[in-house]
């Protein structure tokens, strides 16, 4: 989904509104090297902001110190890596924080920390009004920032910092990110009947489980079916045909494991995690073979997109390299999070929204002859309202990253905050995309809250592709590429599943990743 930063960031493909000027020089790639040793820099040592800055947006807030430390080298990050893990959990370590220095706006260590990240201290934005700061590229560098403090060894990725890792004054970000609209517009016309396809496939495997066992995990039969259907409508072709058969999913999970491990709690013990994925990388040799065989697929597969970035200035080793990322990284990475996720607050939510999804869908499905498309979809608005909500109240990008290109005032609702040259602004969504000041019962799933003139104009608050949804991404900025590629394959998953079905019942689990949604109950449509 983005080429945000982190932790399944979520879809990078889009169909382009916007295209910048032809950029033709290549970027060298290199390898980053980790110090193990870490910032005991305390903010009493940051020199006075410039004047530049402070002339640059006179602010009529309060100017005040940003509050928290980083505590001692090695025990701080440590001791905030145990916290934001175990001993709190993530939502907690920044609730706590908030309390305690009465400021959406602190200093603290973001994991992993030792021995894997060089520096993990971070200021922390949680609010809705500071937030936006890490979408200016004017103001924020976001080079080897998507997954925050450590970046991946390039090994995992065929030698190459591929777009994800790149800022956009590099010379590589614009042409890649071309090629990736190129990808898009090139598969437009696959896209509603090969979802179609897929996930008819999905609701059988759903059926049959229920049948035989009297529930079905909707996250295993998502995998395949996104795999499925990112294959056939991207680049046309069926997994089952080629070498790769139905081990696309598994290979991606796992190769994905080795990039986004030290941020994760896998459910091992915690002196095991904490002693392994947390304070170490896993070697890439580990999943070499499974990279090849994906890259293999993928190389096979994507001729005319391979064509088409010869044809701009990029090789076809590394375009494909880029494609595989994006299709397994963002793009399945973001619906193996965010579809379950979506399911969860719908099947929540209960009869009432159900049926008024079937009734809303079904109507505009038989005026349009009985077709599902872009345009029909557009007058959906409870069901558009419902998608935008799924994504605000759960964003699947919920960690995001940038290092201050200068000296900058920030601003959050009740202060403003000076920020230094180099240092590194770490924000997390939910949080912003929960702010009390912004959304009325923030912490609810409101179904039509983005209904109406009203709810439309509340569509620029909803963060989720690194930057809001009333903008565009551009070859100019990190916006996910993908922005509205993925909001229609959220509607389409909404739209098939209540032609098919009237209401639905869940249980929901946790997992690594997100939600583990077990469905245990499908009424078949009945009008």
């Amino acid at each position: 989904m983005a080429s945000a930063s982190l932790a399944f960031p979520s879809l990078h493909l889009q169909f382009p509104s916007q295209r910048s000027p032809n950029l033709t020089s290549r970027h060298p790639t290199h390898r980053l090297i980790i110090r193990a040793s870490v910032s005991s820099e305390k903010p009493s040592a940051l020199p006075p902001l410039s004047t530049a800055a402070k002339a640059e947006k006179p602010t009529s807030l309060p100017i005040r110190k940003i509050p928290g430390n980083y505590g001692l080298p090695l025990i701080g990050p440590l001791r905030d890596r145990l916290d934001y893990f175990y001993n709190q959990g993530r939502d907690d370590y920044f609730k706590s924080r908030i309390q305690k220095y009465q400021s959406t706006v602190f200093r603290a260590n973001m994991p992993p920390g030792p021995f894997i990240s060089a520096n993990p201290n971070v200021v922390v934005l949680l609010d809705g009004k500071s937030f936006p700061v890490l979408f200016d590229v004017t103001k924020v560098e976001k080079k080897d920032l998507f997954t925050g403090t450590y970046m991946p060894s390039v090994d995992l990725t065929g030698g190459y910092r591929v777009l994800s890792y790149l800022d956009p004054s590099e010379p590589s970000h614009g042409k890649l990110k071309r090629l990736m609209f190129f990808l898009l517009k090139s598969s437009r016309d696959r896209v509603i009947p090969e979802f179609h396809d897929a996930y008819t496939a999905l609701f059988e495997t759903l059926e049959s489980d229920l049948a035989e066992k009297g529930k079905s995990s909707f996250g295993d039969a998502n995998d395949q079916a996104a795999f499925n259907f990112l294959a056939g409508s991207l680049y046309g072709t069926n997994p089952a045909d080629t070498p790769l058969k139905t081990d696309g999913p598994k290979l991606v999970t796992k190769w994905v494991l080795f990039q986004i491990g030290p941020v994760l709690t896998l459910g091992l013990p915690k002196l095991i995690e904490e002693l392994t994925v947390h304070s170490f990388r896993l070697p890439p040799f580990l999943v070499k073979n499974d990279y090849k065989r994906l890259y293999d697929f993928f190389y096979n597969a994507s001729t005319p997109i391979l064509d088409e970035a010869e044809r701009i200035g990029v090789s076809r080793d590394e375009a494909c390299h880029n494609l595989l990322f994006a299709t397994c990284f963002n793009s399945f990475g973001g619906m193996k999070l965010f579809f379950p996720n979506m399911m969860k607050w719908i099947g929540r939510a209960g009869v009432k929204l159900h049926t008024e999804l079937a009734q809303e869908i079904r109507s505009v499905v038989r005026s349009n002859g009985g077709e599902v498309t872009m345009g029909s979809m557009e007058k959906m608005e409870l069901m558009k309202s419902v998608v935008y909500e799924s994504l605000r109240i759960e964003p699947p990008v919920p960690l995001q990253f940038g290092r201050a290109k200068r000296d900058m005032v920030i601003e959050s609702h009740d202060a403003a905050f000076e920020v230094r040259e180099g240092e590194m602004l770490f924000g997390f969504q939910p949080f912003a995309t929960k702010d009390p000041k912004i959304f009325e019962r923030s912490e609810e799933f409101v179904p039509g809250r983005f209904v109406g003139e009203e709810g439309e104009r509340l569509l620029r608050h909803v963060l989720w592709s690194n930057g809001p949804e009333t903008e565009s991404p551009t070859t100019g900025n990190k916006q996910c590429a993908g922005k509205d590629f993925v909001v229609l394959m959220s509607r389409l998953l909404v739209v098939e599943f209540f032609l098919r079905y009237d209401s639905f019942e869940i249980e929901v689990g946790k997992s690594p990743l997100g939600a583990k949604v077990t469905v245990t109950s499908l009424k078949r449509a009945s009008f």
